[in-house]
């Protein structure tokens, strides 16, 4: 090609990179066009035009995405790399401009006319060398990005031209001033812009070296860490900015204010807002000042909801949720009558005893929709650490307010519904006692200055209503029973259970299970057997899991065999829930000698227990099995001393005692067996056994004996007939004292039931055998 101004050649764009003449460097290329572009220059003299494209993100630059002006370059060197990009050698050799683009499909083609260097005073060229020389000498000490060796080089150049391109090429500059360098081709125009470049380059070196400086004398050998954040905060002190800490501090300001607290809580709170301001961000102090003022900030100090008090809109409530309960109800009708006459009533403290599943934690939840109030719940299940309910001090490292003051928290308001879950649940070790740390929470008379560890403030719960909730209230600390008002939810009857099923418990499994109203109905007799056969609880939690099961076998039959209802009858639940997992009635199938009924009491409600005796040759042994617990032995040691002490009367060999060994069990032995009331039935089965007289097998019976023979009250009766019921039991002997309770027992249950009051064992010898020696087997 012949040496003029305009040429032909081919153009390489590049992403993020400008070359000056006499700049030699290293490509590597990987678009398609560029390569073309590549091979093409190859064969043209190795000389192509490298110009930069406007924006690096573009992969397909079009005419408009490409400065015009750029630099002539040769490539000395390619070589094909293995990911299928070319890595090429290019040395820049003299400016020119865009004239025409010729072609731009396969590769980029362009009319380019060559720019000479323009030239003014040299003398004023020469002064200029001078003192950019000068200002990249101070910027190559300040920088230590630019070697000596470069400095060197720099040096010895000559040419201006070449002189200010040279420095162009190893100063950082963003893409647009290089660019604007490149596209001043006066050679005094290009050395002064060179100088203000390079003299605002060498303020901001300046500039951050301060900054530097500063932040090391701030720093400490264990602070490393902290230095990019000391550097920030330096930055915005040369800057002059307040939204850092500053601003922190005055937007915490503004929600103290804002927030309405109380008198002290607020001279508290802005004191130690004043302590977080001077104490340093990256002290350990700092973050826990302010988690404590996040605290006192998303606590509920004033607010509150304001109560619905209605007394019929309350008992729609309560019946629309819940069927049966009718005791906690009316105790719940109560309170709301009472706060409406009063307007000023301290919240009750009340405690829903029973067995799982009888809905317990879901009737808090309504009388919180009943009443209009926020509803929280924390559970007590496994607590053993004091500080668990009073907060940590906030000397300890992540000290956290106690489970009251996080529920407090999320109820956002002081007058919500707050359930204690599991109650008698927790327990005590090394760490204290959680449930002496609750009395405070749940004594009216104290509960409106409760302290909390972390708050250091009292805080008022005294317009918290408090509802706990227990299985078995025998496990609960005495003082702690003392503080709440207990509401005894025993179970359900048959009646109500169906009742349940249908109207709550049915439509919601269907409706999670994906069912229409239309495409299942469980018929009443079987509803009926899957509640004697397929559950034996006091609540209804396995009876939902049974219906579940029905439905989803039902979306299965419905999804597989395209049906749009299923029926489910009495016939067909055996083969959707396989073979019944109970009996419906537990008792004797025939009048036994020696197998007495027994009532008992559990966590999960009433159970039956049977008890055997057997009589073997032997020396007055008397064993007995079935993981008794103490209360148990003692009873059937009562129980052998009574015998032995009216064998006159009872018409027993006087001499039993050392002719037989007697053998005492409770089947199931695998399941602990404890308590008062199986006193009765053990004398009952012991005589049955000694005198050949059968027990009746529909009788039941619950009572503690004493030497003398005289039947103690107990307790649960009403879970006990309950079980009693459910097992085909039809008559039931009690203590005499225990005839006060049977008004609690449901009208369903006591009319199906006869309940026969002893006071002395005699009598329950009289109504539980039968006379004569295995009569009626």
């Amino acid at each position: 090609m012949t040496e003029t101004n305009f040429i032909h050649i081919p153009l390489l764009p590049l992403r993020g990179l400008i070359v000056f003449p006499g700049m030699v460097i290293h490509l590597d290329v990987g678009r398609e066009k560029s390569i073309q572009s590549l091979e093409k220059a190859m064969m043209n003299d190795q000389q192509i035009f490298l110009a930069a494209q406007k924006e690096s993100a573009i992969d397909e630059p079009d005419v408009k995405d490409i400065h015009h002006l750029g630099t002539i370059a040769k490539v000395n060197q390619m070589l094909k790399l293995p990911n299928g990009t070319m890595r090429v050698l290019v040395e820049g050799i003299q400016r020119a401009q865009i004239k025409k683009f010729i072609n731009k499909k396969k590769q980029f083609f362009v009319e380019i006319e060559r720019l000479e260097d323009e030239h003014d005073d040299l003398q004023e060229e020469e002064a200029l060398m001078r003192t950019l020389l000068a200002q990249f000498e101070n910027y190559s000490r300040i920088s230590k990005k630019v070697t000596k060796e470069t400095l060197a080089s720099v040096i010895d150049i000559e040419d201006p031209s070449r002189f200010s391109d040279v420095i162009a090429s190893h100063v950082t500059l963003k893409m647009s001033d290089k660019q604007s360098v490149l596209e001043t081709v006066n050679v005094n125009d290009r050395l002064n812009k060179l100088l203000d470049i390079l003299s605002n380059e060498k303020e901001v070196l300046e500039l951050e070296r301060k900054i530097g400086q500063r932040v090391k004398k701030s720093m400490e050998d264990t602070q490393k860490e902290y230095y990019l954040r000391e550097q920030m905060k330096a930055i915005q002190k040369e800057l002059g900015d307040k939204d850092g800490r500053t601003g922190e501090i005055a937007e915490l300001k503004q929600q103290l204010v804002e927030k309405d607290l109380p008198e002290r809580i607020q001279e508290v709170a802005l004191k130690e807002l004043s302590r977080y301001e001077r104490v340093p961000q990256s002290s350990a102090e700092s973050s826990v000042i302010r988690n404590y003022l996040d605290w006192i900030i998303a606590l509920p100090w004033k607010e509150e909801t304001e109560d619905n008090l209605n007394v019929q809109h309350a008992e729609k409530v309560l019946n629309e949720d819940h069927y049966g309960l009718e005791k906690v109800k009316e105790r719940v009708l109560e309170y709301l009558a009472v706060q409406q006459l009063t307007k000023s009533l301290k919240g009750p403290i009340l405690c829903l005893a029973g067995p799982p599943g009888v809905g317990k934690t879901s009737l808090a939840r309504s009388i919180a929709r009943s009443i209009n109030r926020n509803f929280v719940r924390i559970s007590l299940g496994g607590v053993r650490d004091e500080a668990e309910i009073r907060g940590h001090r906030r000397t300890y490292v992540g000290a956290m307010p106690g489970r009251i003051m996080q529920g407090m928290k999320k109820a956002k308001t002081t007058n919500p519904v707050f359930l204690l879950d599991e109650i008698d649940k927790m327990s005590n070790d090394f760490r204290g006692d959680p449930s002496a740390a609750m009395l405070e929470v749940l004594d009216p008379e104290q509960n409106n200055t409760f302290s909390d560890h972390y708050l250091e403030e009292t805080y008022d719960l005294s317009n918290v209503m408090f509802i706990a909730t227990a299985n078995n209230l025998a496990t609960v600390p005495r003082p702690l029973l003392d503080r709440m008002e207990i509401i005894n939810i025993a179970g359900y009857t048959e009646h109500e259970k169906m009742h349940i099923a249908k109207e709550h418990l049915l439509p919601k499994q269907m409706k999670e299970n994906g069912l229409k109203k239309g495409n299942l109905q469980v018929r009443d007799e079987a509803l009926l057997k899957l509640i004697r056969l397929y559950t034996r609880e006091a609540g209804v939690r396995g009876l939902e899991r049974q219906l579940a099961s029905v439905c989803r076998k039902a979306a299965k039959i419905i999804v597989s065999q395209e049906k749009q209802r299923v029926v489910v009858t009495e016939k067909q639940l055996e083969t959707i829930l396989g073979k019944p997992k109970f009996r419906y009635g537990l008792m004797e199938e025939e009048n036994q000698v020696g197998a007495a009924t027994g009532l008992a009491y559990t966590s999960a409600g009433g159970d039956i227990l049977s008890i055997e005796v057997s009589l073997a040759k032997g020396k007055g042994k008397l064993t007995l099995t079935g993981k008794l617990g103490d209360v148990m032995k003692e009873s059937a040691q009562a129980a052998f001393s009574y015998i032995r002490s009216r064998a006159d009367e009872l018409k027993i060999d006087p001499n039993f005692n050392e002719n037989y060994d007697i053998h005492i069990h409770v089947p199931e032995g695998a399941t602990p067996k404890d308590g008062p009331s199986a006193g009765i039935t053990m004398a009952t089965a012991l005589v049955s056994a000694l005198t050949g007289r059968p027990v009746r097998k529909e009788v039941g019976m619950t009572g503690e004996i004493t030497l003398r023979g005289r039947v103690l009250p107990i307790g649960g009766l009403k879970e006990k007939s309950l079980s009693a019921h459910r097992a085909g039991i039809t008559t039931i002997i009690i203590p005499a004292d225990n005839e006060k309770d049977l008004e609690d027992i449901p009208d369903t249950v006591r009319e199906q039931l006869t309940f026969i009051p002893v006071d002395h064992l005699d009598k329950v010898l009289q109504y539980a055998l039968l006379e004569g020696k295995n009569e009626g087997k």
